[in-house]
């Protein structure tokens, strides 16, 4: 035993079994509570919280059932906070944690536009082969009558290209839709509703709600 602490509790109670309150030497072992006190070894430490949590005895469980399945037999300086901190860490135990996020809510159909050109959806085909210095292709698809523009684009293409194309292509014909559908991240479209006005000199004033 490397841990002077706990040689120098030995010594004391090999002399005198009353010498340390709740500490108590029985054939040779240092005991707390009747329970076998470890010395400061991080090691030993590893192995009986391993054999503990990670054995088929201990089956991975949570923290609460393997710190009582340890208070029962062991002691040492700190061992809840080392058991948490074992169990949290334990990789097993991450990829078998179950998924507590809650459930999400019915899906919401689109509204149903009453005319064309209303409502269009907004979507990129990328990874195509390059002709005429494009590779990809803008699709718009007006959600009444289906009809669709398909508009060729060079990658990496920007939100100013983007709405430069729309207002050639697709506004010149149409006009302004009420309604942008788009698998496209929020800041995309915003940018893309931002720069389509711009181009068209009409000032957005948005609220502060």
């Amino acid at each position: 035993m490397d841990d002077p602490v706990s040689q120098s509790m030995l010594a004391k109670l090999a002399i005198d079994p009353q010498s340390i309150p709740h500490f108590s030497l029985r054939d040779g072992v240092l005991r707390f509570h009747q329970r076998i006190w470890i010395a400061a070894n991080k090691a030993l430490h590893h192995k009986l919280i391993q054999a503990c949590h990670s054995s088929t005895l201990g089956g991975h469980s949570g923290f609460p059932a393997t710190y009582t399945r340890m208070k029962q037999l062991f002691a040492w300086k700190g061992m809840k906070s080392v058991v948490r901190d074992f169990v949290s860490s334990c990789l097993t135990c991450q990829r078998a944690k179950p998924d507590r996020s809650r459930l999400p809510g019915l899906l919401q159909p689109l509204p149903m536009p009453s005319a064309a050109w209303q409502i269009i959806s907004l979507d990129f085909v990328e990874g195509l082969p390059c002709s005429q210095h494009a590779n990809c292709i803008l699709v718009v698809i007006d959600s009444f009558t289906k009809y669709a523009h398909f508009l060729m684009l060079s990658h990496p293409y920007t939100v100013a290209g983007v709405a430069k194309l729309f207002l050639n292509h697709v506004y010149r014909l149409h006009g302004l839709p009420d309604a942008i559908v788009s698998d496209r991240d929020r800041i995309f479209t915003s940018r893309f509703w931002s720069k389509l006005f711009r181009l068209d000199d009409v000032k957005l004033q948005m609220s502060s709600n």
